[in-house]
């Protein structure tokens, strides 16, 4: 019987490992963003959101936001969220004018 190299199967693992690895764009301060379409309504002034007391110590608070869905605006409520690591801060999201309409930019840490 004779015995397979490990190179083949070395290369196989490996490139089954790595099949599933995508590489992004970046955008400001490394990280990546998408800002959406250009909607012509403005959005809506935010809604007052009472908060919950957070889960546990360490969890900041992401407040809500209108999104755009289905042709209108969509109130998405706040939440606590757990930083990705100690000391992110979570900068969020905003509406801004975008020629005659209006265009979102996701928050992030």
């Amino acid at each position: 019987m004779r015995r397979t190299p490990w190179l083949p199967r070395a290369a196989l693992v490996l490139s089954l490992a790595l099949g599933g690895c995508v590489v992004a764009p970046v955008g400001r301060g490394g990280y990546p963003y998408d800002d959406g379409p250009v909607v012509e309504v403005a959005p809506p002034p935010p809604r007052y959101e009472v908060r919950p007391l957070p889960p546990a110590v360490g969890y900041a608070w992401i407040g809500g936001y209108w999104s755009w869905q289905l042709g209108r605006h969509v109130w998405i409520g706040g939440r606590w969220a757990l930083p990705p690591a100690p000391g992110r801060a979570w900068v969020p999201g905003h509406w801004y004018r975008s020629g005659p309409g209006w265009r979102w930019r996701e928050g992030h840490w």
